[in-house]
């Protein structure tokens, strides 16, 4: 009698196997993701011998393999090309994820006008028939001859299709619709998920066939399904951003062709997503003057400098523990510096809700926004107004020391670019900067308290009481 498969149970999120059902994931906590799967269908090796199989003639050195023919195809969107490194490379896979209604079909189908010009592109669609592609192509004016529309879920069969069609980039919109008829699994599941894109994946390598592959996220905003369908990929793109507002970023998470340290910013209106080349602009746009709690920070994101708003407020608290919250800036280091500046300098702010944001929905998780957070918490607290055309770049210590931070130059160009004409860095960057600043006064601090006697002297300038 054949002895019966063991049915084994996969957490849908973290992958974890085991044998029994458990209503938490023994792997990561999660509650009821253990999903019932046949080992069959884990791809476990079946046992038994074959004959050995000798590939010693595929085997070449890293010199004999010449990189010269690498191809990039140009999206047309220049802040997408910046996220992958330069263009989409040729038999690349590249998942795209985000939010519902984040705008990554839009992104994907406005690319199709400028690709379709030269290209042949297949868009398979999952989720929408054909006749509501074409209006939504309607709306964002894509009228391509060359773009080509199948709507299937048989993951196969659009694979096969692909192998006889041969189009030049592929753009699977979604990979949780997608099924293979072989697996008993519901579309979406950890099984049909993995061996889905395991598929695409293959498909493209073998045909160097660019292809695109939309993904949802979970509760939790991580790209649903197991987390080896982000191991298979060449690239993962995330697109950022609040619901209630237009602006929206797109990160690279992991690229093997390109830096992870690049962002794309585009713009949602009605007619489609438009690009940000400033993103400066657009973050210190309708920012207010002569207000207190208020000072510019720059963070890099890559090889772009990006100036945003930090925003603070103190107020007098009517709780026994007081608020600290924070948006867009990490809260323990937020705690870290109200620290600082209550033992080093003196200052108290044990009676007060202390609230910090940064401004546009944008993130500062670099040490180079420490000094322009510490510089707001003190404006807020004596409630006097930094000058409107400051900003701090540097790293605050335990000891309110300042530290050196990376890319100053870059920071000190886009500040001057942008029309600051006041700028407070650290002590030990004035040697990298140049001696020719024109519009621009640097001055250089090694301390906090440093920082506040600038800030002094810019108020005595004004003709002000100093702080």
């Amino acid at each position: 009698m054949a002895k019966r498969d063991k049915i084994q149970y996969i957490c849908t999120e973290c992958g974890y196997v085991s044998s029994k059902w458990n209503g938490c994931c023994p792997g990561c906590g999660t509650w009821n993701t253990l999903e019932e799967v046949l080992p069959s269908e884990t791809g476990a090796a079946s046992g038994g011998t074959r004959p050995l199989t000798d590939l010693s003639s595929r085997i070449h050195t890293i010199s004999d393999i010449t990189s010269e023919n690498e191809v990039r195809y140009s999206t047309g969107c220049g802040e997408l090309d910046r996220v992958l490194g330069g263009g989409l490379v040729k038999g690349s896979i590249v998942l795209l994820g985000g939010e519902p209604g984040i705008g990554k079909s839009t992104l994907l189908l406005q690319i199709c006008q400028f690709l379709g010009s030269d290209h042949n592109v297949l868009y398979v669609s999952g989720e929408e028939s054909a006749r509501q592609l074409k209006l939504r192509a309607d709306r964002l004016h894509v009228a391509s001859d060359r773009l080509y529309i199948l709507t299937e879920t048989d993951a196969q069969a659009i694979c096969d299709t692909i192998g006889v069609s041969k189009p030049d980039i592929v753009i699977i919109d979604s990979i949780q619709t997608m099924q293979l008829t072989h697996i008993s699994s519901t579309p979406g599941s950890l099984t049909q998920v993995r061996e889905c894109t395991n598929l695409f994946m293959h498909t493209a390598k073998r045909l160097e066939i660019p292809t695109f592959i939309v993904g949802h996220v979970n509760k939790d905003g991580a790209i649903a399904g197991p987390k080896v369908m982000e191991h298979i990929v060449d690239t993962v793109l995330f697109f950022e951003g609040e619901r209630h507002m237009s602006y929206r970023v797109l990160r690279a998470v992991k690229n093997r062709f390109g830096s992870t340290n690049e962002i794309g910013v585009f713009d949602m209106q009605d007619k489609g997503l438009r690009e940000v080349e400033n993103p400066s602009q657009m973050l210190l746009a309708g920012r207010p003057l002569g207000v207190s709690g208020t000072c510019i920070a720059c963070v890099m994101e890559g090889s772009r400098p990006i100036l945003a708003e930090v925003q603070t407020l103190v107020a007098k608290s009517g709780f026994t523990s007081p608020k600290r919250t924070s948006t867009g800036f990490d809260n323990n280091r937020m705690s870290l510096i109200l620290a600082v500046l209550e033992k080093r300098f003196g200052l108290s702010y044990g009676a007060f809700d202390v609230y910090l944001n940064i401004v546009g929905g944008f993130r500062l998780d670099e040490p180079a926004g420490d000094l322009p957070v510490a510089l707001a918490l003190y404006s807020a607290l004596t409630d006097r107004a930094l000058p409107d055309t400051l900003i701090a770049i540097g790293e605050v210590g335990l000891a309110g020391e300042i530290r050196n931070v990376s890319h100053i130059v870059q920071r000190v160009q886009e500040a001057r670019r942008m029309g600051f004409e006041v700028c407070i860095v650290p002590k030990q960057a004035l040697n990298a900067l140049p001696k020719s600043t024109k519009s621009l006064r640097i001055f250089g601090v090694s301390s906090l308290r440093q920082a506040f006697s600038v800030l002094a002297k810019l108020d005595a300038e004004k003709g002000g009481s100093p702080a």
